[in-house]
């Protein structure tokens, strides 16, 4: 199947993605807070991303990808990086990874094509989920340091309540 030997690829081929990401991370005007972030720190987390994707894919619950971003979101507010570079450091990383899907040159017929769009849908997915939970992990953050969330309006409880996540079954994309 195209998207197995895509993801095999894409897990063999983590260290040349992963050092473009980052190159794309230092070089963008949209997040010039993490030139100051530790370069081993931002290797690993990228790094785990491309090299493990077909686990987060295929076999990872949602909860694991929800502790992984959760952790993500609190530890890039206590870094004291603003949001908006958060969310485009994710979406940089997700670029780079649909690039290379598009670029890989196995689609060779309408099926292959097919389950490439169907792979770059689970990424998307992946990446919504991602970036979901990284903005609840931030926001709960800032809320615990300071007893109420300015963001959300309401208090602490509410917010480790409520990181239920979307409810967007792998189901509808994998049909």
């Amino acid at each position: 199947m195209l998207s197995d030997r895509l993801i095999k690829m894409i897990e063999t081929h983590a260290e040349e993605l992963t050092r473009g990401a980052l190159s794309d991370l230092q070089s963008s005007p949209n997040t010039p807070s993490y030139q100051k972030l530790s370069h081993d720190d931002l290797y690993q987390r990228v790094y785990k991303v491309y090299h493990d994707l077909g686990g987060w894919l295929w076999e990872k619950t949602d909860e694991a990808i929800q502790t992984w971003y959760l952790q993500l979101g609190e530890e890039r507010f206590n870094q004291g990086i603003p949001l908006s570079e958060v969310i485009w450091a994710l979406i940089l990383t997700r670029c780079r990874l649909r690039d290379y899907i598009r670029n890989s040159g196995l689609a060779n017929s309408a099926i292959d094509l097919y389950q490439q769009m169907e792979l770059h849908q689970l990424v998307s997915h992946f990446f919504d989920r991602a970036i979901y939970y990284t903005v609840a992990g931030y926001e709960n953050a800032a809320a615990m340091r300071r007893d109420d969330s300015v963001l959300t309006g309401r208090p602490v409880s509410w917010a480790r309540r409520s990181l239920r996540g979307p409810r967007i079954g792998h189901s509808q994309y994998r049909e």
